[in-house]
């Protein structure tokens, strides 16, 4: 799952997005709302967490814009105030839902997990195939009764497989997925994850190779 911060506080969302990625979810991070508008534009989110005072662009404005674009990505708004009003405000502006600053961590990973399923298409809470079994809430994943002890892009990887229900997913489309922008897409990234997640999968192999398309399970 790929999430996009967009939060001025730098410390914050620095916190925010390495909370997140020890939940095994690829992060980006922007400081203001023009950069997060851009990467909001360009690249496709699960969830999007806005702050809703921002500079340069504010969040009011970037979240209209996404609605307006039609984009997938459900968005999750950050704000320092917690009256009704504001909440009432905020979800009239195209927010799935809204969080009021301060707030422990596991609220907002949770409700995260939450939007996520909520995605088109759809994406339900827990994950099979076959005697696989991935809980999208939780984040864990195991087989035949065994946890999968599963780096966070290998649990990425096989959860945007498992969703995909049978279909092909390119080595692009996982890039897009389950990376963040730091990574290089002329390397070999996906291959060297998709041979270490067959690896922690175990007998008989289930990550079927489709050539010059991509894979599936």
């Amino acid at each position: 799952m790929r999430v996009l911060v967009i939060e001025d506080d730098e410390e914050l969302a620095e916190t925010v997005a390495a909370g997140l990625r020890q939940a095994r979810l690829a992060v980006d991070v922007a400081l203001d709302g023009e950069a997060g508008l851009a990467r909001a534009l360009v690249h496709d989110y699960e969830v999007i967490v806005l702050d809703r005072d921002l500079p340069v662009v504010h969040g009011d404005e970037v979240c209209a814009k996404l609605v307006a674009a039609g984009g997938r990505s459900r968005v999750l708004m950050l704000t320092g105030a917690s009256e009704n009003e504001d909440l009432i405000e905020g979800l009239g502006l195209g927010a799935d839902d809204y969080l009021a600053k301060p707030f422990a961590f596991a609220v907002p990973v949770a409700r995260i997990a939450a939007l996520a399923r909520r995605a088109q298409p759809s994406i339900p809470p827990v994950l099979e195939r076959g005697d696989i079994v991935l809980d999208t809430a939780k984040r864990c994943a195991q087989r035949a009764g065994r946890p999968l002890a599963l780096r966070p892009k290998e649990f990425g990887v096989l959860e945007v497989l498992l969703a995909a229900q049978g279909r092909v997913v390119s080595a692009e489309e996982l890039l897009e997925r389950v990376w963040d922008e730091a990574v290089d897409p002329f390397t070999a990234t996906v291959k060297i994850t998709i041979s270490r997640l067959r690896a922690r999968l175990g007998d008989p192999p289930v990550i079927q190779t489709v050539a010059r398309a991509g894979y599936r399970i």
